[in-house]
């Protein structure tokens, strides 16, 4: 569905996209991680055709996408997009009309479901509730790839829940490529099937979730017990206070002395130590 081959995209002297290849074929709820800088909404923009490729070549459904090519397949939402200031049920009526396979129904009971008056025009909204407006109308536009650029700014815990549900109902309603990019890592674990890791441009890691709940773990104890039982394996980063360590471990499993505890590593802290912990080689 998606393929990106050998893409670099530059601004002047800066390099935001680094030769990334990247191959996107069945549909799923895909979260794109990375810090701020390291290329996430560039590479969004890409895929969407809102930028041009300084090198490599971008297909969607084997299309090529540009600039002046933009696909009809895939809607692109960047966090702080606005929308005209009308009325909220205006502004859905107004998206239905413009969009064939637009979702009317399933906009419009979001809407309710998330208490959104439709009678507020977009400037009286609150910012989480402009982005969930902004959203539900992307969601509602059944395109075979949906972009959404840090979808719940603004949202405090119990919007992020809800919109962790809209997200959910809308994938079953409509099966396609859903790719999220978000700084709350943890959070959209309960969401997610498949992780992108993007770092300095550069494409670091594609893998599903199950493979880190499976492989990542943290071994904890004194450290001239610990120490030994790294050789050989993928050590992401370490955590050393006095004698005790915490190795962070991606990839074989060991089972350790008793003096050693195994402890599962959460996303967030696999993220953290895939982009900055301390290599064990």
């Amino acid at each position: 569905m998606i393929r990106v081959t050998n893409v670099t995209k530059k601004y002047a002297r800066t390099t935001a996209i680094d030769r990334v290849s990247l191959s996107v074929s069945d549909s799923g709820i895909y979260c794109l991680l990375g810090r701020n800088g390291a290329g996430k909404t560039t590479l969004m923009k890409l895929l969407a055709g809102h930028l041009s490729a300084t090198e490599g070549q971008i297909t969607v459904e084997g299309k090529r996408v540009l600039p002046s090519r933009m696909p009809d397949d895939v809607t692109y939402i960047e966090s702080g997009s606005k929308q005209f200031n009308m009325k909220v049920s205006q502004v859905i009526d107004t998206a239905a009309a413009l969009q064939d396979s637009f979702d009317l129904d399933f906009a419009q009971e979001m809407v309710k479901r998330f208490e959104l008056s439709p009678t507020k025009k977009y400037k009286q909204l609150s910012l989480g509730m402009k982005t969930m407006l902004t959203t539900i109308i992307a969601l509602a536009n059944n395109s075979k790839v949906i972009l959404l650029d840090e979808p719940t700014l603004g949202f405090d815990a119990i919007m992020r829940a809800q919109f962790n549900t809209l997200l959910m109902e809308s994938y079953q309603a409509h099966p396609r490529v859903l790719i999220i990019s978000t700084h709350l890592i943890d959070e959209i674990a309960k969401v997610t099937e498949q992780l992108i890791i993007i770092d300095n441009g550069k494409i670091m890691l594609e893998v599903g979730i199950d493979d880190i709940d499976e492989k990542a773990y943290t071994l904890s104890g004194p450290a001239n017990v610990v120490e030994p039982i790294l050789e050989g394996l993928n050590c992401i980063g370490k955590t050393t206070a006095g004698s005790v360590v915490a190795a962070h471990i991606y990839g074989e499993r060991v089972a350790p002395p008793e003096s050693v505890a195994v402890d599962r590593m959460s996303l967030q802290d696999f993220f953290i130590n895939m982009v900055g912990g301390e290599s064990n080689g």
